[in-house]
């Protein structure tokens, strides 16, 4: 199964995901915990996914991070 892939994103990929950074005021503990988390190696499953880090959620398809959401917004996909 291939991993979640946070590195070599496309620009406008990425400039998305670091605007919802700001927008959704990620702190830099809660970045820590994903970094943790990548640093797991995460297997990407097939469709939606989301990650839920309690203040913070990552939402993904397939082995690609698309955007975050804030800790009461619903989440679409398998929960990893």
């Amino acid at each position: 199964m291939p991993k979640i892939q946070c590195t070599g994103l496309s620009g406008s990929l990425r400039r998305h995901l670091l605007d919802r950074l700001a927008q959704r005021q990620i702190t830099a503990e809660d970045l820590y915990q994903l970094k943790l988390w990548r640093e797991s190696e995460p297997e990407a499953p097939d469709g939606l996914w989301y990650k839920d880090f309690g203040s913070f959620k990552i939402c993904g398809e397939e082995r690609f991070p698309k955007t975050f959401l804030l800790r009461r917004q619903a989440a679409k996909g398998k929960p990893l």
